[in-house]
């Protein structure tokens, strides 16, 4: 199974696509990382599916 996965995601405040880079080892994350472009921290939840799938979901950090 691959253990990081590229994805691109919309940032929720300025609307840019950016690239992140997802670990694929851990089933369950919720994470804060800021935007590559506006700097503002975008809230992550991630679950990776038993076929190694990542389901990426962002939101505003108090969403």
């Amino acid at each position: 199974m691959q253990q990081l996965l590229n994805q691109h995601i919309q940032c929720p405040y300025c609307g840019e696509v950016i690239e992140v880079l997802i670990d694929c080892s851990v089933p369950e994350q919720e994470y804060i990382e800021d935007c590559q472009v506006c700097c503002r921290p975008i809230s992550f939840n991630v679950t990776i599916d038993h076929e190694g799938d990542a389901s990426v979901v962002v939101t505003h950090e108090n969403e």
